[in-house]
């Protein structure tokens, strides 16, 4: 097994973007494991994992993530990650879902993962997005949590601080099942 990397990549949107990238990736013999690749203000923004073939590879990624910058106005950057350890899906932990929405505000991210760490649980994933409401046009902030919650927790308190804290910021948190 190789070394494996974790880079992040931005630049601005245009065809090709994605090839550019995984094309450094591609000719220094690495394999994409997971993605996420997403349109932000116009900037073209990529997380990738990856395993590299050999392990001297991180000096030409370094070079050809700075030939990235130079040739195609592309900022990435690279991180290794240490060895894989090997472990079974954790069977401690119950998978969970929460939505928010309510006014765009400053802070709602900050005081729902605050709060969520608070009670050691994790976010696996979270996306967000400003959409317009199409009565009034005004701006309303949607966010879609996956976390994971520890299966000792007591959900009676989870439950009442998250009514708690969609209280402070004007919004409406749901947690689902899913």
């Amino acid at each position: 097994m190789g070394q494996r990397f974790i880079m992040t990549a931005f630049g601005k949107d245009r065809p090709g973007i994605v090839a550019d990238v995984t094309g450094i990736l591609y000719e220094n013999g690495c394999n994409l494991e997971d993605t996420s690749m997403t349109l932000l203000a116009g900037e073209f923004t990529l997380i990738l994992l990856f395993t590299a073939g050999s392990a001297d590879v991180a000096g030409p990624l370094s070079t050809a993530c700075r030939r990235l910058e130079q040739e195609k106005g592309i900022s990435a950057f690279l991180r290794p990650l240490e060895a894989r350890k090997m472990t079974t899906p954790s069977q401690h932990v119950m998978t969970r879902g929460l939505h928010v929405e309510g006014l765009d505000q400053a802070g709602i991210v900050y005081k729902v993962s605050r709060f969520l760490a608070s009670h050691s649980i994790n976010i696996v994933d979270l996306k967000s997005t400003v959409k317009a409401s199409p009565e009034s046009g005004t701006a309303m902030y949607i966010m879609d949590i996956r976390v994971q919650i520890p299966n000792d927790t007591t959900m009676d308190p989870v439950e009442k601080g998250l009514r708690a804290v969609a209280d402070e910021l004007n919004v409406d948190i749901t947690l689902s099942d899913r």
